[in-house]
C-alpha cells in the first residue's frame, strides 16, 4: 500500500518538482508556439458542425497570423468583442486592404447566411487585425474531441487533473 509517510521528503521534493517541470514545459510550448504564429491561441479545438464538411467537431486546427493578407476562401479563426469563444469560419467577402484596413465577411460552410448576425452590434465586416486570430494551415482530426469532453463534463476534468497528480507522486525513480 502506498503512502506518503514511507517516502523520503527528498523523493516527495522530487516528484513535484517533476510535476512542475511538466507544467512549465507545456506552458513554455504553448507560449512559443504563440510568439512563432504571431496569435495569441495558435491551436484551437472545433466546437460545432458550422464548417462541415472541412471540419468536424473535435478537429484541432492550427493557425498562423503572420500574413495578414487574407483571400477570400480562407478559413479563419476570429474572436467577437464580448464573447470568448473564438469562431472559425470561411472568408466570403473582402473589402480594402492595402493603404485601408483589410475587412472581411465570413460564412460557416454548413450555414446558410453570412456571420453579420455574430458580429459585435453594429459591426458589418470583421477587421483583419484587430478581430482575426488567424488563419488555418493545417489540422488534425478529432484528436481536440478531448478538450470538448472536459469542458462539458466538469467533473472529467477534476478526475483526469486528480489522476495525473497522483501518478506523478506515486511514480518512483
Amino acid at each position: 500500500m502506498f503512502s506518503f509517510t514511507n517516502m523520503q521528503p527528498r523523493q516527495v521534493l522530487t516528484q513535484v518538482l517533476n510535476f512542475a517541470l511538466i507544467l512549465s514545459t507545456a506552458f513554455m510550448l504553448w507560449k512559443g508556439l504563440s510568439i512563432a504564429a504571431d496569435s495569441p491561441s495558435p491551436i484551437v479545438v472545433v466546437l460545432s458542425g458550422s464548417m462541415e464538411p472541412a471540419f468536424q467537431r473535435g478537429d484541432i486546427l492550427l493557425l498562423w497570423n503572420r500574413g495578414m493578407d487574407t483571400q477570400i476562401g480562407e478559413v479563419v479563426v476570429y474572436n467577437v468583442k464580448g464573447k470568448d469563444i473564438p469562431i472559425v469560419h470561411r472568408v466570403v467577402r473582402r473589402f480594402g486592404g492595402g493603404d485601408k484596413s483589410l475587412k472581411l465577411l465570413t460564412k460557416g460552410d454548413n450555414n446558410l447566411a453570412d456571420d453579420t448576425e455574430l458580429y459585435a452590434r453594429g459591426q458589418a465586416y470583421l477587421d483583419r487585425s484587430k478581430d482575426v486570430i488567424g488563419s488555418v494551415v493545417g489540422y488534425i482530426p478529432f484528436v481536440g474531441y478531448v478538450t470538448i469532453l472536459l469542458s462539458e463534463h466538469p467533473w472529467l476534468k477534476t478526475a483526469m487533473l486528480g489522476l495525473m497528480g497522483l501518478m506523478v507522486v506515486i511514480q518512483r525513480e
